[in-house]
């Protein structure tokens, strides 16, 4: 009998603990309460990507099936990225990463690849000044592994060693575009 008083003891005790700790995160300073509502003012921008797609792509082997019996060495291979992006409905947009591939030696074109891969991004900021960049730069690099993926797998598929591409910039993407996008607008006028 003396083991159930402990045990009823010790449950007493145990719920005035839980009520003692419920209590204590009732009660918060007003400086806690002030600085949790200015850290709900002040979200984070976020991009959310909703899907994506090939959009357009091509591959070409122009030197086939010589390119395979007379193997002409290390290839020169020139990578130019660009990227697109349009307003959509109800605060969507398209990002469009264009990536174009060459493989030359000196006599020969090896391969061609062109590739528009696309993606529907939304956002959750609505200050168009924040959003363009954000759109532009953080779309893009959402959707670069995807597209990274589809030019390393046909060129494999096409016979040659996968062309890996290098991670991209695209803040200094952004900032370059932007640059030509003055430049031409400075001379028009």
């Amino acid at each position: 009998m003396a083991e159930s008083k402990k045990t009823s003891k010790n449950t007493k005790a145990n719920a005035d603990d839980k009520t003692e700790v419920k209590t204590g995160v009732k009660l918060e300073t007003p400086e806690k309460t002030a600085a949790a509502g200015e850290a709900q003012k002040q979200v984070q921008p976020q991009i959310f990507l909703h899907t994506q797609y090939v959009k357009d792509f091509s591959f070409e082997s122009p030197s086939s099936p010589d390119v395979f019996l007379n193997q002409p060495g290390q290839p020169n291979v020139e990578v130019a990225v660009n990227v697109n992006s349009s307003k959509l409905e109800n605060n969507h947009f398209e990002v469009v990463l264009k990536i174009a591939a060459t493989a030359k030696t000196e006599d020969n074109t090896i391969f061609i690849v062109e590739l528009s891969y696309g993606g529907i991004v939304s956002s959750n900021v609505t200050d168009e000044n924040m959003l363009h960049p954000l759109v532009a730069i953080e779309g893009p690099r959402l959707i670069f592994p995807f597209a990274r993926a589809v030019v390393a797998n046909i060129t494999r598929e096409g016979g040659f060693l996968p062309l890996n591409l290098n991670p991209i910039d695209f803040l200094a993407l952004y900032q370059q575009n932007m640059q030509q996008r003055q430049q031409a607008a400075a001379s028009k006028n």
